[in-house]
């Protein structure tokens, strides 16, 4: 069953699934997490088998067994537990820089969710050992290279789990580089000693490359409603219509993401005087430019991919990913679940939407600086055009943002490269492709963050017209940080500005203040 955790104490993690929320909770906000009853009862039965198994003489693959293309030795008992030290030791072969805390806190969560799941065997002290880490705010040290996506994400859960056996690295709740024994000796927490088949089952899981997809899908969520509010300050300070975005007219194209993202464009620009200035019959314009009018095709089917991505991340949360498993009726069963296709592939799409919001992004963006077609406003938005260059090489940055997007849109999940002696000779990628999302988020929040400081100043610029409500709600906000127009100033704090604004989700709520919540 599912636990509901209670939103202001600890994530209670029993023999469902969690939900992409406590992930957040316990990844970012640094939420506790306990081990439910129901779990440690469900841990417990499983481990009896797996003991009943050891004590055969039969071998059984991860009990009593070498792993990968040295499944075939049988390893006698007395050298078992040197195989489950040996294992982790040499699996946690990561390298490059150290991956942030709250994807090494999601991995965590992830795996203890599939240890209280009671298919793989583990000792009820395994779970708890995770929950009392992560509670007490200690993070293993994992590092940018070392999974290829399949076997699961072994060396960044090999990082991991050489922390709760108290070796090496990880930083304490304040932050500080330490030993994991002498961080796990300040918090009161045993190192465990492992057992048969505890150590296969502490890395073999999808946990990285989910948790990323899990935290990419919160963040994308927000972004999209930001692209429908910046895209709507372009349309308004272009001087563009709104009547394209009639429901109506998205009603001929049934596409649920459009309409949503249309919906949105509506609301953000309604009562706007700007707009009602040349809703007039002699207004010369008769369409607007694309990037203008099908923002809400493009936003649209952003979402729409978002939901399946979203789907599959739930499908993968509700999973109890091992290899072998433990199986209801008691069988331990070698299989592939662990191959983490899934998961990449919609990493993969992710950033391939996130490419295109960023791209038509940018183009609304260019339109206000060319005088030939933004409509009355001074070349480059320059106070003083030739003296000043306006925003001219915000763009600049912009558009080289977008190129490493396009980039980072190549996708990870069609390259395999095989290992171990040729048994395990096809990956996923996924941990590449989600490392790769984390980038491609960063950069749309800065092209968008570009985009809202731009549309801004065209619609400062526009006075005495005023804009709608919502959007100089989005106005309002950027300049309790960034002054208006005027002579050309050192640019980059105030892109800075906005771009933590975007980040931090203000510039929508300002939005939003005025619409009420966007869809």
């Amino acid at each position: 069953m599912s636990i509901d955790s209670d939103r202001s104490g600890p994530v209670v993690v029993g023999t469902g699934s969690v939900s992409p929320q406590d992930v957040v909770r316990v990844a970012r906000d640094g939420a506790g997490v306990v081990v439910s009853d129901e779990a440690v009862a469900a841990i417990g039965a499983s481990r009896a088998r797996i003991e009943a198994l050891a004590a055969d003489p039969r071998p059984v693959y991860g009990v009593s067994t070498g792993f990968g293309a040295l499944a075939v030795r049988h390893i006698p008992l007395e050298s078992r537990k040197q195989l489950q030290w040996s294992l982790i030791r040499s699996h946690a072969a990561g390298s490059g820089a150290e991956v942030e805390r709250e994807v090494v806190r999601a991995l965590m969560l992830l795996r203890l969710s599939t240890l209280a799941t009671g298919r793989t065997g583990v000792r009820p002290v395994v779970a708890q050992t995770y929950a009392a880490l992560l509670s007490a705010g200690i993070t293993p040290v994992v590092y940018e290279y070392g999974s290829l996506g399949c076997s699961g994400d072994l060396a960044p859960l090999a990082h991991v789990a050489l922390a709760v056996i108290g070796e090496g690295m990880v930083r304490n709740t304040h932050g500080d580089f330490m030993s994991a024994a002498e961080a796990m000796a300040a918090a009161g927490i045993a190192p465990v000693e492992l057992a048969e088949k505890e150590g296969l089952a502490l890395i073999n899981g999808t946990d990285g490359m989910l948790g990323m997809l899990v935290l990419a899908c919160h963040d994308l969520r927000a972004l999209l409603r930001l692209a429908d509010v910046t895209a709507s300050m372009s349309v308004e300070g272009l001087l563009g219509t709104d009547k394209v975005f009639a429901a109506d007219l998205q009603a001929l194209r049934p596409q649920p993401g459009q309409a949503i993202a249309a919906a949105n464009m509506i609301r953000v620009l309604a009562d706007s005087p700007i707009v009602a200035s040349h809703a007039t019959p002699d207004c010369t314009v008769v369409q607007d430019a694309y990037s203008l009018r099908c923002a809400p095709q493009v936003a649209g089917a952003a979402r729409d991919t978002l939901d399946h991505a979203e789907r599959i991340a739930g499908y993968e949360l509700a999973s109890a990913v091992d290899n072998p498993v433990v199986t209801v009726d008691g069988r331990v069963e070698s299989n592939g679940n662990f191959h983490g296709a899934p998961v990449a592939y919609v990493l993969d799409f992710l950033a391939v939407v996130i490419a295109d919001v960023a791209s038509m992004s940018e183009r609304r963006t260019d339109r206000f600086l060319d005088k030939a077609r933004n409509h009355g406003l001074p070349p480059f938005l320059a106070d003083d055009p030739g003296v000043d260059s306006g925003h001219m090489i915000a763009q600049y940055t912009q558009a080289a943002i977008v190129s490493d997007l396009k980039r980072l849109a190549a996708p990870a999940s069609v390259d395999s490269i095989p290992s171990s002696a040729m048994q395990e000779d096809h990956v996923s990628m996924g941990w590449s492709a989600a490392r790769k999302l984390r980038r491609a988020l960063d950069g749309l929040t800065r092209v968008l963050a570009i985009e809202a400081l731009t549309a801004a100043r065209g619609l400062d610029l526009r006075a005495p017209l005023t804009p709608a409500p919502a959007t100089a709600a989005v106005v309002a906000a950027l300049r309790t940080e960034i002054p208006g127009p005027g002579p050309d100033r050192h640019l980059a704090p105030e892109i800075e500005a906005a771009v933590r604004l975007a980040a931090t989700g203000a510039l929508l709520a300002a939005a939003e203040s005025a619409t009420g919540p966007l869809g």
